[in-house]
């Protein structure tokens, strides 16, 4: 599934489901809780924080669709393409720092 087909699911999803958007300011502040959920795993299972019993069971790939399901959102009601924006962005990428990551000692 390309970002253009995400983007036109999560928009049926929220027409048929979700009753309308959140603004963007809510959204945000959605991101921004699932973001954390996200660094909690992370930080607790790969990071050197002990990880609390009831965190085992948590879902590092749910809490990660999460994150995607509200960026969908987000760029639905503010009208961006994120596939476009996506590949604009990882051809910059590309050509900015393929060499300069090459060239790093640091990743090698």
């Amino acid at each position: 599934m390309n970002l253009k087909n995400a983007q036109a699911e999560v928009d049926n999803w929220i027409k048929n489901h979700g009753v309308r958007y959140f603004n963007e300011l809510t959204n945000m502040a959605q991101l921004t809780e699932e973001v954390g959920e996200v660094a909690r795993i992370i930080a607790r299972r790969y990071g050197e924080q002990s990880e609390k019993e009831s965190d085992k069971n948590k879902d590092l790939g749910e809490e990660l669709a999460d994150v995607v399901f509200v960026v969908l959102c987000l760029a639905n009601q503010t009208g961006v393409d994120l596939q476009a924006a996506f590949d604009k962005k990882l051809d910059l990428k590309t050509r900015r720092d393929h060499d300069r990551h090459q060239n790093n000692e640091k990743l090698k």
